[in-house]
């Protein structure tokens, strides 16, 4: 496990949650989520299981049933950082729009990191397992940079006319 590790509350889709320390990538192994829980015993959790992992800001939230203030699940607007727009259907009938990644990530791995809605709450990163996901949809490709054509060098003759 790595040694840097983040405020984090896993859910899990009976909604028992429980809070403690994960790396920001790669905690994901055989199907299993290590935490590293606030009493300093890891737990180890089946990804299958779980509805989402919450990168937070802080633990003391003061919400014994929301710890992650998720309030805003849907966009308000078109957000202007860069990447993918998209809405997910959980299993559990949940709806949750995010920023995702556009790149490879979107296909592979276990899960898929999202920007949540509203950046200004609690929760500052979400992971959903690819098992939670029933439906996924993009709304929008937003920024990414735009190909400009290739110029052609200006070929000037070796003597200009005179007359």
């Amino acid at each position: 496990m790595a040694l840097s590790r983040k405020k984090a509350i896993v859910r899990r889709l009976t909604q028992e949650w429980v809070a403690g320390y994960l790396p920001s990538t790669g905690f994901l192994d055989n199907g299993l989520v290590e935490l590293l829980a606030l009493d300093g015993k890891i737990l180890q959790l089946d990804a299958a299981s779980l509805k989402w992992i919450c990168y937070v800001r802080d633990f003391n939230s003061g919400e014994a049933s929301n710890p992650e203030r998720l309030v805003r699940k849907t966009f308000s607007g078109r957000p202007r950082t860069e990447g993918l727009m998209v809405r997910l259907r959980l299993t559990d009938g949940d709806v949750i729009e995010g920023l995702a990644a556009n790149d490879l990530s979107l296909v592979s791995g276990g899960g898929l990191f999202l920007t949540p809605p509203d950046i200004r709450s609690n929760t500052q990163r979400l992971w959903i397992p690819s098992s939670t996901v029933a439906e996924l949809e993009v709304l929008a490709v937003i920024g990414g940079s735009k190909r400009k054509e290739p110029t052609q060098p200006k070929t000037t003759p070796a003597q200009e006319s005179l007359f």
